[in-house]
């Protein structure tokens, strides 16, 4: 897989800001972001209550900390339409679509898993 030395490979996650892996990974250590991405997944745009509704144990400061957080990477575009009240719709990016694949293997085998996973939790 790799051809750095076994050291060199450790010490690369070491660089907070630089390595790859930390970086892009602490975006989706929390529940909120993978979820919200299935939920946009679902529609071609989607709005803040919508998202809100299909994940209602997330505090709306969360989900819009999230949110921001997703297009601040590009993997989610927020549209704002000059109404009152205002309305926002967000869309997943061709860079958030691409991760769609990984997420549903990841969900799969969540499913595929979790009676195994939870039992281990409980012994």
């Amino acid at each position: 897989m790799n051809s750095l030395p076994l050291k060199e490979n450790l010490k690369k996650y070491t660089c907070i800001t630089d390595c790859p892996v930390r970086n892009i990974i602490s975006r989706f250590s929390g529940k909120w972001a993978i979820l919200i991405l299935c939920v946009l997944s679902e529609n071609e745009t989607t709005r803040f209550n919508t998202i809100s509704k299909a994940i209602p144990d997330i505090s709306p400061k969360v989900l819009t900390e999230t949110l921001k957080n997703l297009e601040a990477d590009g993997l989610i575009s927020r549209k704002v339409y000059a109404e009152i009240p205002p309305k926002v719709e967000y869309s997943l990016t061709a860079l958030g679509k691409s991760l769609l694949p990984i997420i549903e293997t990841l969900i799969t085998w969540a499913l595929d898993n979790f009676t195994a996973i939870t039992r281990n939790r409980h012994s």
